[in-house]
């Protein structure tokens, strides 16, 4: 059996252990052998994106090291596979070091969670349920950069219970951005209010996502307007069933809170 490694990302490891543990739930429920390597820590993307190359060396290397022995690594983030995919290349060569470049280019493949799912396993319905109005971000990573498509929606649309509701202005960016948020905060409000805004017009229980970092923007925004939207990052969707939606009911009487994204999180992060 193939041994798959789950990279968790930094920001789920420390404010979203939800999503991790439901990828976890999924994978095996599905018959993979999924494993989390203790060993790995950040992707290196912060630093790319400022441009501090160099910086990301370290990590770089700590991602090989993590993950070796992997036949492939699933990552619940358009963003950080993407930094895998695309960036750890360009750190390698910059570095100068044949031997980093040499073990980029060796290292597993690293998926998207949505794309293990439909492309490796061959699977759109995941056994999920999931009885609410939902509508879909695809995020800029996602879209632009992995080019995951309609992958998602397949995944959703099989969900038993769920409704999928088209989201105006869906490809454009919530305003997030990692660092662009800081660095340009009145813009990425902006931005992300427009999102806000095309979500409540479709008349959703949850927007739905496949990296944490734009439902923490977005969810923040949705909540400071008392909307009554909850975010939730898809795999905790996907890894949904009859129980578990029982329970999560149960114990959240707060309609802006699912899962991991708890209002306290989207207030902390805002």
């Amino acid at each position: 059996m193939p041994r798959v490694g789950l990279m968790v990302t930094c920001l789920n490891d420390a404010l979203f252990p939800d999503t991790g543990k439901a990828v976890v739930t999924l994978l095996r429920r599905l018959g993979v052998d999924v494993e989390f390597p203790a060993a790995q820590t950040c992707c290196g993307q912060p630093m790319v994106n400022t441009g501090y190359l160099a910086d990301a060396v370290p990590l770089v290397r700590n991602h090989l090291e993590a993950f070796d022995g992997c036949d492939a690594i699933i990552v619940p983030s358009g963003s950080c596979a993407g930094s895998v995919r695309h960036q750890h290349g360009l750190v390698a060569e910059r570095s100068g070091d044949p031997g980093l470049v040499r073990g980029v280019e060796n290292a597993p493949p690293a998926y998207e969670l949505t794309e293990y799912l439909v492309d490796v396993l061959g699977v759109t319905d995941v056994g999920a349920y999931f009885p609410h109005r939902v509508t879909y971000h695809p995020t800029c990573h996602s879209l632009r950069m992995l080019g995951v498509g309609d992958r998602p929606a397949r995944l959703l649309r099989a969900v038993r219970g769920l409704t999928l509701l088209d989201l105006p202005g869906a490809a454009e960016c919530c305003g997030f951005g990692g660092t662009f948020a800081v660095k340009n905060a009145e813009t990425s409000i902006a931005m992300g209010n427009d999102k806000a805004h095309h979500v409540r017009t479709t008349g959703a229980e949850v927007l739905v996502a496949g990296d944490n970092s734009c439902l923490t923007h977005i969810g923040g925004l949705l909540s400071r307007q008392r909307s009554g939207v909850r975010v939730m990052h898809l795999a905790e969707i996907l890894a949904s069933t009859e129980r578990v939606v029982e329970r999560r009911d149960e114990r959240s009487a707060d309609p802006i809170s699912i899962g991991s994204a708890t209002p306290q999180n989207q207030e902390a992060h805002r």
